[in-house]
């Protein structure tokens, strides 16, 4: 009885959500190619976020493209303009003229738990019909991916099937609340598929509604990490943070005093272990904000303070 009523909720929740879920097919056109234009076509998954026609998907799945197409679960299909997006989290926004639309409700990501069952639904494998579902969990959280800075909360890992082509779609709890936006898988793993945490989906979401792009605040450096075998080569006096490579010319770094060769190991209330805390940081503070450096010259730690200013972005074009 008590699998049937965990059946039955599941079914339930896919039943609704999946008339939130969208299909995505993307045109671009590449010039001289090789010897003339040719169009590459490519599919993924979005979510229906209001009722007025404003869909999230993956920014890599309308990334360059010069035609979006929407298609809903009965069929109709609209022609999409991208709103903006943000490199960085894989996030877009597209809205299409529809009313009425059915809009997914949004859970929150800050109380999940591993182990709890996740749904993962979306246009797998650009299959015709309706969306694809797969019953799985969520295997890990805050979860850092070796190639890409996904500089929020992390990724959620679930073994949920992922397969190309839900990129964009949801993944839900077992209530059909959506915690979370299908992103990347590992290919040669079995079962490890990634999500984007839905509080970062909304806070995308806010600013490319409000702005029509992402701001965030920087220092003005760059910068790579302090390992144990710099710290040797280098005779520096620490094996944590991380080193100024370079300074931005009339950045709020080098109005500061911070020079190359400084390494950072505070700013604000954060430590800075490596050059993901420094990110992670920079993701929780806000621009114009006056904030304390804490860093290591040759023998000497010293301090400083800089204001943070707008770091500039390359917005994706609009439609």
């Amino acid at each position: 009885m008590v699998l049937a009523g965990i059946e039955n909720e599941i079914t339930d929740s896919v039943e609704k959500l999946s008339e939130s879920v969208v299909t995505i097919r993307s045109t671009r056109l590449i010039e001289n190619y090789p010897f003339s234009d040719a169009k590459v076509n490519g599919s993924g998954s979005g979510l229906i976020v209001d009722r007025g026609g404003h869909i999230i998907t993956n920014y890599h799945v309308i990334q360059d493209s010069d035609d979006v197409e929407v298609m809903l679960k009965d069929g109709t299909s609209y022609l999409g303009k991208v709103v903006g997006g943000d490199r960085a989290t894989d996030i877009a926004v597209i809205k299409v003229e529809g009313k009425n639309l059915p809009a997914a409700d949004l859970g929150d990501s800050e109380k999940l738990k591993v182990g709890q069952f996740a749904l993962a639904i979306g246009n797998a494998l650009d299959l015709p019909g309706a969306p694809t579902v797969s019953v799985g969990s969520i295997s890990a959280i805050g979860r850092p991916m070796p190639w890409a800075d996904f500089i929020f909360e992390g990724l959620l890992q679930t073994d949920a099937a992922i397969n190309p082509g839900n990129s964009g779609g949801p993944l839900a709890d077992i209530s059909g609340k959506v915690i979370g936006i299908n992103s990347a898988i590992i290919p040669f793993a079995q079962g490890v598929g990634f999500a984007i945490p839905i509080n970062t989906v909304k806070w995308v979401l806010e600013q490319v509604m409000e702005k029509g792009r992402v701001t965030r605040p920087m220092l003005g450096v760059s910068v790579i990490n302090v390992t144990p075998a710099l710290s040797r080569r280098f005779r520096l006096y620490t094996e944590e943070g991380v080193i100024v490579a370079n300074v931005s010319s009339g950045g709020p770094a080098e109005r500061s005093g911070l020079r190359e060769g400084d390494i950072i190991q505070r700013v604000g209330q954060y430590e800075i272990k490596s050059v993901k805390d420094l990110l992670r940081s920079m993701s929780q503070m806000h621009i114009n904000e006056s904030v304390q450096i804490r860093f290591i010259r040759g023998k000497s730690r010293q301090e400083t303070k800089l204001r943070l200013v707008e770091m500039p972005v390359r917005s994706i074009r609009r439609q």
